[in-house]
């Protein structure tokens, strides 16, 4: 499938100079990426993203810088409804289990056995229901595990004015 539109991702400030990056999803693990597994985690819209990033806390955000993403993508599955979960083999159970707490018990998340085995077969991204508390159920997030600057798996910053910084040493020095 393809997919085209615009996302939104919120950073810790101090990596806004790689925005496209999915390093610290690598590092850290996420709902559907393995330690190791690169990832771009994209919410549909702006609402969405900020309940993905509140973490459960209605009211209380650490300090975010706030990207726009243009995706044109192919090869994405669209895991929002039963019937293309049907179609993809993939249980809702799955991808909605409890996957911090797993690691917490050094269990292996169950959304992680889905996200390789899409990727062992060829999928470069999902669309996925928002499991962050207080998502309605529009909000939906786009998982990236193949994505550049260039088509069939394009993924464009929105940043016109050229505001996002190159490189770290922004965070150097006095304000």
């Amino acid at each position: 499938m393809r997919c085209q539109g615009v996302c939104y991702r919120a950073h810790d400030p101090k990596w806004a100079w790689k925005p496209l990056s999915g390093e610290g999803a690598a590092i850290h693990g996420g709902r559907f990426n393995p330690k190791g597994m690169p990832a771009l985690y994209l919410a549909s819209s702006i609402e969405g993203m900020f309940a993905e990033m509140g973490h459960g806390f209605v009211r209380r955000f650490e300090p975010l810088t706030v990207c726009a993403y243009d995706l044109d993508m192919e090869d994405m599955i669209d895991l929002r409804t039963s019937s293309a979960r049907d179609e993809a083999g993939v249980a809702l159970t799955e991808m909605a289990s409890p996957w911090m707490l797993d690691i917490a018990d050094s269990r292996r998340p169950k959304s992680w056995d889905v996200a390789q085995r899409l990727v062992d077969n060829g999928v470069a991204g999902v669309l996925v229901p928002s499991f962050a508390n207080g998502a309605r159920p529009d909000h939906f997030n786009a998982v990236l595990w193949k994505w550049g600057g260039k088509r069939p798996h394009r993924v464009t910053v929105f940043d016109p004015s050229g505001r996002l910084p190159t490189d770290q040493s922004s965070w150097r020095g006095e304000p």
